[in-house]
């Protein structure tokens, strides 16, 4: 694993932040939250409302949501894990935002995922058209829950 490595996650229950945490303290990376400039409420998370505001972008290829935060130097990180959780068999929009918003070129990318019924699916690779430069993309993993042991081992494969 490289030694400069940088936990990158966008979490709305709090699930994903509890893995990506684990992830960096296990990995020796920095973590950072994707924290977006309008937070979500309960009301924007109703996936059974179509007109909720989660819907309402997961409809809408083009929808990036705002990013309240940037991290202060990217080009310090040579692997760029990204957490999010799946929203309708994807990533939120806004893991769309932060990819699309620096230079990844030379960077090698792992994405995880949080889910409570379905895999990383489609998301794993949708989102390679988000990245500018040249990266090497590691196969995204499901991780529910902060499991030292399967953290460890993804880890260890991706050397």
């Amino acid at each position: 694993m490289a030694k400069n490595i940088l936990v990158a996650v966008f979490s709305a229950s709090g699930v994903t932040k509890q893995v990506g945490e684990e992830i960096a303290r296990i990995s020796g990376g920095d973590f950072f939250q994707i924290v977006p400039k309008a937070p979500y409420t309960a009301d924007d998370l109703n996936w059974m409302n179509k007109r909720s505001r989660s819907s309402v972008e997961m409809n809408d290829p083009s929808a990036r949501p705002e990013i309240a935060n940037r991290v202060a130097d990217m080009a310090a990180y040579d692997t760029v894990i990204v957490g999010f959780p799946i929203w309708w068999g994807v990533a939120p929009r806004i893991i769309e935002t932060f990819l699309e918003s620096y230079d990844f070129s030379g960077k090698t990318i792992l994405p995880f995922c949080t889910s409570g019924g379905s895999g990383v699916g489609r998301s794993d690779t949708e989102l390679h058209k988000n990245v500018r430069g040249n990266v090497n993309w590691e196969k995204g993993i499901q991780m529910n829950r902060p499991d030292r042991a399967v953290i460890q081992k993804w880890l260890e494969t991706v050397r």
